[in-house]
């Protein structure tokens, strides 16, 4: 049997993380989606403070409600962004260092945590409401936050590599 390589055992490691990140942001996602439903009825809107509420609101569409009714092309289209983030983790990992690693792992939770509205309610739960922005939840927040890192990771990256 071969040993890992030092390399190998470094981005052992990374993935082991990456996948915890991960499993951390869909258990809050589906907590929390779980404790709206529980709690609130469809469109039930209340105040937090004078600027946050929380709104429980059915989104079948993307980001924005766009693309409403479309959830069997939004769920082929989001395994195959799953698929393609896990076969591309490893390089955008390595690439973008510390912070495209995080940008993976945030993305992948957010995206697990909408797919599975998907496949069990044919739609995804939807309640951080600033009333300024679309109705949103954390997956939303994690996919945006996680793509936003892997850009500072990977831009970080090239621009410390031409130096």
């Amino acid at each position: 049997m071969r040993r890992m390589t030092s390399e190998e055992k470094l981005y052992a490691i990374r993935f082991g993380g990456i996948m915890t990140i991960a499993a951390v942001v869909v258990l809050l996602d589906r907590f929390s989606k779980a404790w709206i439903r529980h709690h609130f009825q469809l469109g039930e809107s209340r105040v937090v403070t004078s600027w946050f509420y929380l709104t429980f609101v059915q989104n079948t569409g993307t980001a924005f409600g766009l693309f409403q009714g479309n959830n069997r092309a939004l769920l082929i289209l989001a395994f195959g962004i799953l698929a393609a983030l896990l076969y591309g983790a490893r390089g955008l990992s390595e690439r973008g260092g510390f912070w495209g690693a995080l940008g993976i792992a945030l993305v992948l939770g957010g995206a697990m945590g909408n797919v599975m509205d998907r496949i069990h309610y044919g739609q995804v739960i939807d309640f951080l409401d600033f009333r300024w922005w679309p109705v949103f939840n954390i997956a939303d927040s994690a996919i945006t936050v996680g793509t936003i890192s892997i850009m500072v990771g990977l831009l970080s990256k090239d621009r410390s590599a031409t130096r």
